[in-house]
């Protein structure tokens, strides 16, 4: 058995091209596979620091299934009848300095329910995992509160016209400014676009204080200059 989910602004009248960069139909499959265990390693190790804000990431779908359809991690993202615009990728703790929090406690698996009713915003039971071993282990919360907490946020956003901006030529810092009109009160200053060595949009970077309040991004959180050249993949039309 399957439930099928699709986002309410598919229905919000005169919102079509607007909405499908957010609208998605999901089909959770009655047997979730159960992740593996997500550990620190020599290149990711435990680090326990203080905690200075936070970043809100998101994923250009399109993008990440047209070079990672084929791997078994993607298929729930990628095949079947799903089909995804933006995702959310994570919320992820910063530190005060150039170092963040990662791997602070040890964990078990994320509980199933917990990841049943955040497979539709994080496609990948892995990568539900991951997002709590890596970074929620770090906020001293438990795993329902950190992905109801990341969740809510990415509800809240809008996007833009893809379809439109993919057809013109964009920059990093014209699409923060499209992404910005979209959402009253997320300024541009407040957004990191990231793009894949060929130039195609690959995710969102968005900053928050540590009430989870839209703050100017700092200058080594990373990301495309605003003059950088940016390409969208729309995949399917």
């Amino acid at each position: 058995m399957k439930r099928t989910w699709i986002a309410a602004a598919l229905i919000a009248a005169g919102a079509a091209s607007e909405a499908d960069a957010q609208a998605y139909q999901c089909a959770i499959p009655r047997n979730l596979p159960t992740p593996r265990p997500d550990l620190p390693s020599a290149s990711q190790p435990r680090r326990v620091l203080p905690i200075g804000s936070y970043t809100l990431a998101i994923t250009w779908a399109p993008e990440y299934c047209r070079g990672n359809a084929g791997e078994r991690s993607a298929r729930f993202q990628c095949g079947g009848g799903n089909r995804f615009g933006f995702t959310l990728h994570g919320l992820w703790p910063d530190g005060v300095g150039a170092q963040w929090p990662q791997y602070c406690a040890a964990t078990p698996i994320v509980p199933r329910k917990v990841i049943r009713d955040t497979i539709c915003s994080t496609p990948s039971a892995q990568l539900i995992q991951h997002e709590w071993a890596k970074h929620g282990t770090c906020m001293r919360t438990t795993p329902a509160a950190y992905f109801r907490a990341s969740t809510r946020l990415f509800a809240k956003l809008r996007y833009p016209d893809m379809d439109a901006l993919s057809r013109q030529p964009l920059t990093a810092g014209q699409f923060a400014a499209a992404m910005a009109r979209a959402n009253p009160g997320l300024p541009a200053s407040s957004i990191r676009v990231t793009a894949t060595k060929q130039g195609w949009l690959d995710e969102l970077w968005l900053c928050l204080d540590k009430a989870y309040r839209y703050d100017r991004c700092r200058a080594n959180s990373g990301g495309l200059s605003r003059n950088a050249a940016l390409k969208i993949w729309r995949g399917r039309r």
